[in-house]
């Protein structure tokens, strides 16, 4: 990603929310998500099927905010991102989004990137760009303008009228990052969204992640299973417990952004990153070990 496209990705995130006078305290004590005793079953106790994902987990984001979700597979990361997204309504408990309740979609509050990127086949990447911000309400002529504006932000500026199944997956799911970016939401919910990019271009929009922070009030919530990932963009990491999932411990990365390359290198970084590691040992382990007697157990009867 060269420094035009590097530029382009940071005027799109500037638009999404006025810059503060001083970068250095964008974070307000503002909250922009409020989840208050959220738990989540799928299936009814007694049933074979039945499975408690999220229990009892309580948590506030605050306004300018990246938190990042992490945990074993199946710890109800993802299925708390739904909740607050309103894709899914909770079991108990309840969610806020600036002061609203959450009863469904927020379009104009919140957008999402996937784990998968969701495209329509047989819509081209304009398109497929173009579709959320028509389930907006965004006139035409303005949809078009964001649409060039995303797409060239994310490197895809020549790959417009491509369809999905002519782009690598990696493509793909730059152009799903960039029909998020295009709604221009104050909040956005990432789950896991770089995971089929190459690790280099990971790493810059990465980087530009954090520009992003550093300029706006935009508040992120970003699952991910990568250790690194999560040190090197949170603001708090919330890790969470084998399912049942839990928030098991927050940790605050005390370290201003925009990030810089070189805090990868550094002593606090590894710090950091070792101490996530040692709160999810057991947890995994736990996980596997689950995991391992229910299939030993063999199908439900």
């Amino acid at each position: 990603m060269d420094a035009r496209v590097r530029s382009a990705f940071t005027r799109v995130f500037r638009r999404a929310m006025p810059a503060h006078d001083d970068w250095g305290k964008r974070m307000t004590s503002e909250v922009a998500i409020r989840i208050k005793d959220v738990s989540h079953q799928f299936g009814e106790e007694g049933d074979a099927r039945h499975v408690v994902a999220l229990r009892h987990t309580s948590l506030n984001v605050g306004r300018g905010e990246l938190l990042c979700l992490i945990g074993p597979s199946g710890c109800g990361k993802s299925t708390l991102l739904n909740v607050v997204g309103g894709l899914m309504e909770p079991t108990t408990g309840t969610v806020e989004v600036s002061g609203k309740p959450v009863r469904g979609p927020m379009p104009h509050d919140i957008a999402f990137v996937f784990q998968e990127n969701a495209l329509f086949p047989w819509n081209t990447v304009f398109e497929n760009v173009n579709l959320g911000m028509v389930f907006q309400g965004v006139p035409w002529a303005e949809r078009e303008v964001r649409a060039q504006r995303s797409l060239e932000a994310v490197g895809l500026k020549d790959f417009a009228q491509h369809y999905p199944g002519q782009l690598s997956g990696g493509m793909r799911q730059r152009a799903a990052l960039a029909r998020a970016l295009s709604l221009e939401t104050g909040i956005l919910l990432m789950d896991e969204p770089f995971g089929a990019l190459d690790e280099q271009t990971r790493m810059i929009l990465g980087e530009d992640l954090s520009v992003l922070l550093s300029r706006t009030d935009k508040t992120i919530v970003f699952v991910t299973h990568s250790l690194g990932e999560a040190t090197f963009l949170a603001d708090r990491v919330a890790v969470f417990s084998a399912r049942p999932g839990t928030i098991k411990e927050i940790i605050h990365v005390d370290e201003p952004h925009p990030r810089k390359p070189d805090f990868v290198t550094s002593a606090k970084f590894t710090a950091i990153r070792n101490d996530l590691y040692g709160l999810l040992h057991d947890e995994i382990r736990k996980t596997i070990a689950d995991t391992g007697v229910a299939a030993a157990a063999g199908p439900p009867r």
